[in-house]
């Protein structure tokens, strides 16, 4: 019903950018509207799941450096991540919540490092 795929993680430095990219398929995305519900989240090792950002909205330690944004043409929402920090580093995960059910991604790895 939902598939969602996550590329575009890698190796970057401190100062960096990388632009994730969340592929978006399954018969909720034909409502367009869905396509604004997907968000972003990110997992540390030995942390929790934490949000990261949403339409409109930002956590606030990747707020001014983090954006999302959609290509409904190509189903596809993407998270841009400029100035990287390792606190940035972690698994990335974008998610949907419709009618009541949680969908994630596989996650793609992002690490921040010199």
């Amino acid at each position: 019903q939902v598939q969602l795929v996550e590329t575009g993680g890698g190796l970057v430095q401190p100062g960096g950018s990388l632009r994730l990219s969340c592929a978006a398929s399954g018969s909720v995305f034909n409502t367009r509207a869905a396509f604004y519900d997907v968000d972003w989240y990110r997992q540390a090792p030995g942390k929790e799941r934490e949000f990261v950002a949403r339409r409109y909205e930002y956590a606030p330690a990747v707020n001014d450096r983090f954006t999302i944004s959609r290509d409904n043409g190509k189903n596809t929402v993407y998270l841009q991540m400029d100035t990287l920090k390792v606190e940035d580093t972690g698994r990335y995960y974008c998610h949907i919540r419709w009618n009541g059910t949680h969908y994630w991604g596989q996650g793609t790895q992002v690490t921040v490092s010199s």
